[in-house]
């Protein structure tokens, strides 16, 4: 696991601890860790295209078909549904 050396201003160093303790996490490097995921999270991770958010919402907005049993299902749809 790659390691580094790093300076932080006490502030941020106080931060850190307050974010370990929180989180009930071990050290201050697994503080960092779940820091730098978290942002990745909600900043880095690219947005969905406007038109693929689009066809999901069409999608969502359309009924389903009930189907009174899988065998029914199987049916209409073949064999090559699998649970």
């Amino acid at each position: 696991m790659p390691s580094a050396v790093v300076d932080l201003t006490l502030e941020n160093n106080h931060l850190l601890n307050i974010i370990k303790a929180k989180f009930g996490l071990h050290n201050k490097s697994d503080a960092m860790n779940f820091i730098v995921q978290k942002y990745a999270k909600e900043e880095i991770e690219p947005e969905l295209r406007p038109e693929y958010v689009a066809k999901l919402r069409r999608i969502m907005k359309q009924k389903g078909k009930v189907y009174p049993s899988l065998d029914a299902m199987i049916k209409e749809y073949g064999s090559d549904v699998s649970a």
